[in-house]
């Protein structure tokens, strides 16, 4: 049976719940810190999307929307220090505040 409406569609129209966008954002940062660049790009370019703009983004960070748009990218193949910074960035936006948690397994 197809689906009655477009994946995209729905996350953007979900993105407008701010439990959601922190949930997604968070989502996106845990891929990116375990390593899988691959889906984090993806995840992070779709956050932007739904939320802000590329071009404010851009604006913002001094950065041509469309470098950031390649950055996240299929082939895009970002520094850690713009990620970082793109990340730093979207934190504040969002108003969350992340901390990384050394857990030894037992």
């Amino acid at each position: 049976m197809p689906l009655s409406r477009d994946f995209r569609e729905t996350v953007m129209e979900e993105m407008r719940s701010a439990k959601y966008r922190r949930a997604f954002l968070r989502e996106a940062v845990s891929t990116l810190l375990s390593g899988d660049l691959e889906t984090a790009k993806p995840s992070l370019r779709a956050y932007i999307n739904g939320t802000m703009g590329f071009a404010r983004v851009g604006e913002d960070l001094g950065r041509s929307p469309k470098s950031l748009m390649r950055m996240l990218g299929p082939k895009g193949n970002p520094q850690a220090k713009n990620l970082l910074e793109l990340v730093a960035y979207l934190q504040k936006a969002e108003g969350t505040r992340w901390q990384v948690v050394d857990r030894v397994a037992a």
